[in-house]
């Protein structure tokens, strides 16, 4: 589902904002606003694993390798991003929409817990539609991510989803992401169907504002983020994605150098 403060953002022209060295990006400065809105998160600490029963769409515990897990700004999450294959092994995928400045990944994150620290995102990508017109059809995002002091790579201690590009709207998958009233995340396993040319749907209850950005994934390929159509969904029991074809393949390129 949508963050709704983000909703009405995409009718005003989108800013651009460039981190580090990486590729121009659309941002909306109205994403500040769900902080205040949000129940507040705090500071997560950082020990080790967590564990607990899963069920879906009850509050289940990632591995500590997990490549889930929560983007936090200003001391609280908001939404939702997963580890994708690339050959530096830094790289995370999310919606456009997410995006805005001071982001940090925290994979695995439970409980308030961050086995694996806090990620600093450097560099992010969005498709130029986006940073025009907010296309829905384009919500998508790449980040570039770091821990200083860590000769590591994030891949190389969660593992990560391989990219799956025209795969079709048909498919079987988990759907994971961070509702912003809580500190564990939601899983659903259901059918994808398509719901507009570029545009696919799943019907899981239980995802509302901060499981934008959570992934689709189906054997180990992610096929969707939460986003798209109307942000993701204008209900907590029905989500959205943009189709992934040769759009984001092509900004996963840039992105991943």
């Amino acid at each position: 589902m949508a963050n709704s403060f983000l909703r009405t953002a995409v009718l005003a022209a989108a800013s651009t904002l460039v981190l580090g060295t990486g590729v121009a990006l659309g941002a909306n400065s109205t994403a500040d606003d769900a902080y205040a809105a949000a129940a507040p998160v705090s500071t997560p600490a950082l020990s080790p694993t967590v564990t607990s029963e899963a069920a879906a769409p009850e509050a289940a515990a990632p591995a500590t390798t997990s490549p889930v897990g929560a983007l936090f700004a200003n001391g609280s999450h908001f939404c939702s991003a997963s580890v994708v294959h690339s050959g530096a092994g830094d790289l995370v995928l999310t919606a456009a929409h997410c995006v805005k400045d001071g982001m940090a990944f925290a994979p695995g994150y439970h409980d308030g817990v961050a086995p694996l620290g806090m990620w600093t995102v450097t560099d992010v990508a969005v498709a130029a539609g986006w940073t025009s017109a907010a296309d829905p059809d384009l919500d998508f995002a790449f980040l570039t991510v770091h821990q200083a002091g860590n000769t590591a790579s994030l891949e190389s201690l969660t593992g990560a989803n391989t990219l799956g590009i025209d795969q079709g709207f048909d498919h079987e998958i988990t759907l994971t992401g961070y509702p912003d009233t809580t500190d564990s995340p939601v899983v659903c396993t259901g059918g994808t169907t398509r719901s507009d040319t570029y545009q696919q749907r799943i019907a899981c209850p239980g995802f509302p504002d901060g499981t934008s950005g959570g992934p689709w994934v189906t054997n180990g390929v992610v096929v969707g983020v939460i986003g798209g159509y109307q942000l993701g969904g204008d209900t907590p029991d029905v989500s959205y994605s943009a189709y992934f074809d040769d759009d984001i393949q092509q900004l996963y390129t840039s992105a991943a150098g």
